[in-house]
C-alpha cells in the first residue's frame, strides 16, 4: 500500500499547455490537471480538463480508485491505499492492484505540432521540429520561427488504461471538467452552464458563462458507452494553496460518466483535444495502437533533437524511478584543466567540467528530456522562448538569456540558441532587452537593467561555441545600442557614471536586478546605484565589445580602420571598469560589496552576487579576491541545493520560504537557496581553485532531480535552513539548465 505521496510530476506541449499532479493522483494546487490549455502560445493557460474519476467494479465488488482532499479536510475516497507502484518514465503511469486485479493507466500530452487535417494528414508529427526558420519580410534582421505549413497548433493529453485479471470488470470513468485560468479556481453559479453534444464515441463539451461561450473541447474513446449524468462536486481541497495563503477551494463539474466492459488483457484509449470534432479525425481513428505509436513519437522526437541512439533505451523504452539506483550509482568527480583555468581567465562553461556521460546515460537522457520542457513557441512574436517554470511562470528575458548556454548550447541546439537570440535583439529598445512579451499586441516589457548584459553575454558564449561570425555581424548593431545607451543613459537613470566608468541607476519603486520582488511601491531588495554583479556584466561586455570589433575587422565585415579603433576604445574602457571594480572591494570582510548606493554608501552584505560577479566569461578580479570571496561563500551561502540569497548570520535573513504572499516574497532574496546559483559558482570555482576539488556533492540535487518535489526536475527554490525543503516552482528552467551544464 502506498503512503499519500504529493510528489508531483509534469507534462508539456511546446506551447505553454501542461498536465500536472501528483504520485498518489490527488489534486494539491490549483494548477493540478489534465489538460491546462495555452490559448494564446505559451500563455493563456485554461483548465478545461480536471481529471477522471475511476471505480472499477470486478466480481459485483466496487473500488474507488480516486483520491480527493475535500474543503472539510476530509480524504475521500482513498484510492492511493490500492496503489502498487508509479514510475514517471517514459510516461506517468500508475498501477492500482488488489489480488485478482491491476489496472494500469498511463498519461501522455504529445508535442503540440499536427499535420493539418486539411491536407489529408491528421497524425503526429514526427519532426523534431515543425518550427521552421525562415527570414524576415519586414526588412529587418530578425528571423522569426514559423511552423510548417502544413501544421497546427494542437492541444492534447491522451489517457491509456489496461486491465490485467481473472475476471470481467467494469471500469467507469467519471468527467471532472472545468473553464477557468489555471491561477484561480472555479466556483460554481447559476451563470456558470457547460453544454455537451454527443457523438460517435465522443463528446463536445463547452463552458457558457454569462451568456459568453467558452473553448470548445472533446473527449474521445475506443470503446464504452458514455452516460450524460449532469452533476457538481463542490468545495475539493487544495492543501498546497492553503500553506501559501490563497484560495482553496475548488468546485468542479461532471457532465457524465464512462462505462466500460473490459476483459482481461483489454484496453482502452481516451484523448481529450480542445477544439471542435474534426471531420477529418476520421483519418486518424483513436485506436488501441495509438498511445503506443504516440509515446514512440515523443521518443523518436526527443531522439532526433540531442542525438540519441533508440537502441540504447532498454526494454520497451522504460526507466525506473522507484529505487533511486540511478542517483545513488551516478558520481561525477569534477576535473580540471590548471592550463587553462588561471585566474582571469574564462571558466570552461561549456566544455566537460567532468567525464561525459555515454551519451545514452539515462541520467543525462532525462535532464535534456527535462530541459525541453520550458522550450516554447510564443506567438506573438513568431519565435521560440523559454519558459521561466512550471506551474506559473510565463517566459522572462532575463531567465531565458542565463539559461541558454545550458538548454541550447551544451546539447548543441545551436539554431534554438540563434532563434532566441535574434528574436531579442530584433526587439532591443532603448538599449533594453525585453525581461517580458505581451501576449497580444504590444510593446514587450522593459523592466530589467541586466537583461541586455546577459544577452551579450550569452551572445558572446554562442559565438565561442560556435564561431558564427555573420551571426556577430548581423547582431553587432544591436550589441553598439546597448552600449551607447549605457553610456548615453537611457530608461530609470540607466548611466554610465562618467568619473568611474560604472554603471549605475536609481528608479524608485522598482527592483530591476534578479532580486525583484516589490511589495506595494517598495522593493525588499532594492539595490539602487551600481549593483555589483551588473558591472561586472558590463566589463565582461565591454571584454566582449573589444575583441569583436577586432574580429570583425580581421574579417572585413566593416570598415577595418573604424572598427579597430572600436575596439581600441573599449578595452581602454574595459580598463578603466575593471580599475573602478575596486570600488567594490570590502578588505574587512574580504568580500565583495552588494552595491555601491547612489550616496557612495557600501552594501555589505554577504549574498551571491559576489559570485556571479566572478562567474562570467571575463572576470575583472585578481586571483586573491576571487578566493577570498569563494571561501566566506562556501562557509554562508553553499548547501546542498545551491546558494543561499543572504548570509543567515545577516539579521534580515529568513530562513524559510512560507506563509502568504507577502510572507514569501519577503523571504524569496533574503535567505531562500536558488538552484540554478550552482553553475556560478561552479564557474568561480574553477576559474580560481583549478586544482581544488569542488566543496560540492552532486547527490543531494541529483537525488532531488530523480527522487523529490516534481520526478525529473529541479525546483527553483529550497529554505535556506536545513532540511532546505523545495520550494516554488517545482520546475525551474534555469535551474535544470546549470546542471545540464555541468553534469556533462
Amino acid at each position: 500500500m502506498f503512503d499519500l505521496d504529493t510528489r508531483e510530476w509534469v507534462l508539456t506541449n511546446g506551447l505553454g499547455s501542461f498536465a500536472s499532479g501528483t504520485v498518489s493522483d490527488v489534486r494539491t494546487r490549483t494548477y493540478h490537471g489534465w489538460l491546462f490549455a495555452a490559448t494564446n502560445p505559451p500563455s493563456g493557460q485554461t483548465l478545461l480538463f480536471s481529471h477522471l474519476e475511476a471505480s472499477l467494479e470486478v466480481l459485483g465488488s466496487v473500488v474507488a480508485l480516486g483520491t480527493n482532499f475535500w474543503g472539510n479536510g476530509q480524504i475521500e475516497p482513498t484510492g492511493y491505499e490500492l496503489l502498487r507502484s508509479f514510475d514517471i518514465n517514459p510516461v506517468p503511469t500508475w498501477i492500482w492492484g488488489q489480488d485478482n486485479w491491476q489496472l494500469t493507466r498511463q498519461l501522455l500530452m504529445p508535442y503540440g505540432w499536427e499535420e493539418s487535417s486539411e491536407w489529408g494528414q491528421g497524425g503526429i508529427s514526427n519532426a523534431p521540429c515543425p518550427m521552421t526558420p525562415v527570414a524576415s519580410t519586414e526588412g529587418t534582421s530578425a528571423t522569426h520561427w514559423l511552423p510548417n505549413a502544413h501544421s497546427q497548433f494542437c492541444h492534447r493529453i491522451l489517457i491509456h488504461y489496461r486491465y490485467e485479471g481473472s475476471d470481467t470488470a467494469i471500469l467507469r470513468l467519471r468527467l471532472l471538467i472545468a473553464e477557468r485560468d489555471f491561477h484561480h479556481q472555479q466556483t460554481a453559479g447559476p451563470t456558470l452552464q457547460f453544454s455537451q453534444m454527443l457523438g460517435q464515441q465522443q463528446v463536445c463539451l463547452q463552458a457558457i458563462n454569462s451568456g459568453r461561450f467558452g473553448i470548445p473541447w472533446h473527449l474521445r474513446w475506443t470503446q464504452g458507452n458514455y452516460q450524460p449524468d449532469a452533476v457538481w462536486y463542490w468545495h475539493y481541497g487544495l492543501p498546497e494553496e492553503t500553506k501559501r495563503g490563497l484560495g482553496d477551494k475548488e468546485d468542479l463539474y461532471s457532465p457524465g460518466y464512462l462505462i466500460v466492459i473490459l476483459q482481461p488483457g483489454d484496453a482502452v484509449t481516451l484523448e481529450a483535444r480542445v477544439g471542435f470534432p474534426d471531420s477529418m479525425l476520421g483519418l486518424n481513428v483513436l485506436t488501441a495502437k495509438t498511445f503506443v505509436e504516440a509515446v514512440e513519437a515523443e521518443q523518436e522526437r526527443l531522439s532526433q533533437i540531442f542525438g540519441w541512439n533508440k537502441g540504447s533505451r532498454g526494454a520497451e523504452g522504460q526507466v525506473s524511478w522507484g529505487s533511486g539506483e540511478l542517483g545513488n550509482n551516478y558520481e561525477c568527480p569534477m576535473s580540471h584543466d590548471a592550463s587553462r583555468l588561471k585566474s582571469g581567465n574564462p571558466p570552461t562553461a561549456l566544455a566537460p567540467q567532468c567525464p561525459m556521460p555515454h551519451a545514452h546515460s539515462l541520467l543525462w537522457q532525462q535532464l535534456l528530456k527535462a530541459s525541453d520542457q520550458f522550450i516554447v513557441y510564443r506567438a506573438s512574436i513568431a519565435g521560440p522562448t523559454v519558459i521561466a517554470g512550471y506551474h506559473w511562470f510565463n517566459d522572462w528575458g532575463r531567465d531565458t538569456l542565463i539559461a541558454l548556454p545550458g538548454l541550447a548550447l551544451v546539447p548543441q541546439r545551436f539554431d534554438l540558441a540563434k532563434g532566441v537570440l535574434r528574436t531579442f535583439g530584433h526587439y532591443c529598445r532603448y538599449g533594453l532587452i525585453p525581461n517580458a512579451f505581451p501576449d497580444v499586441n504590444g510593446e514587450p516589457i522593459y523592466n530589467s537593467i541586466d537583461a541586455a548584459l546577459w544577452w551579450i553575454e550569452t551572445l558572446g558564449l554562442y559565438l565561442e561555441a560556435t564561431q558564427d561570425w555573420n551571426f556577430l555581424a548581423e547582431q553587432f548593431p544591436v550589441v553598439q545600442q546597448i552600449y551607447k545607451a549605457f553610456v548615453g543613459g537611457t530608461h530609470f537613470n540607466l548611466q554610465v557614471d562618467a568619473t568611474d566608468g560604472l554603471v549605475s541607476w536609481d528608479g524608485r519603486g522598482v527592483a530591476l536586478t534578479w532580486m525583484d520582488v516589490v511589495i506595494g511601491a517598495h522593493p525588499v531588495t532594492p539595490r539602487y546605484g551600481k549593483p555589483v554583479e551588473i558591472n561586472a556584466l558590463w566589463y565582461s561586455a565591454l571584454c566582449w565589445l573589444s575583441q569583436w570589433a577586432e574580429r570583425l575587422s580581421q574579417l572585413e565585415y566593416g570598415s577595418p580602420v573604424r572598427l579597430t579603433k572600436q575596439a581600441r576604445r573599449y578595452a581602454q574602457q574595459a580598463q578603466h571598469v575593471k580599475t573602478s571594480l575596486q570600488k567594490f572591494w570590502n578588505p574587512q570582510l574580504g568580500y565583495l560589496y552588494d552595491t555601491i548606493e547612489p550616496d557612495d554608501r557600501r552594501n555589505f552584505q554577504i549574498r551571491p552576487n559576489a559570485v556571479l560577479a566572478l562567474s562570467l566569461h571575463h572576470c575583472g578580479f585578481s586571483e586573491q579576491q576571487g578566493c577570498q570571496v569563494l571561501d566566506l561563500a562556501t562557509a554562508s551561502l553553499l548547501t546542498p541545493y545551491g546558494l543561499r540569497s543572504l548570509d543567515p548570520g545577516d539579521p534580515e535573513y529568513k530562513g524559510k520560504y512560507q506563509g502568504n504572499q507577502e510572507q514569501r516574497d519577503r523571504a524569496y532574496h533574503q535567505g531562500s537557496v536558488w538552484a540554478w546559483l550552482i553553475g556560478p559558482y561552479i564557474r568561480a570555482w574553477q576559474r580560481f581553485y583549478p586544482q581544488q576539488s569542488l566543496p560540492f556533492d552532486w547527490q543531494p540535487l541529483l537525488d532531488h532531480f530523480l527522487l523529490d518535489a516534481c520526478l525529473g526536475s529541479i525546483s527553483e527554490i529550497f529554505d535556506g535552513d536545513s532540511p532546505h525543503t523545495p520550494r516554488g516552482a517545482i520546475a525551474q528552467a534555469w535551474s535544470v539548465a546549470e546542471v545540464i551544464r555541468h553534469i556533462q
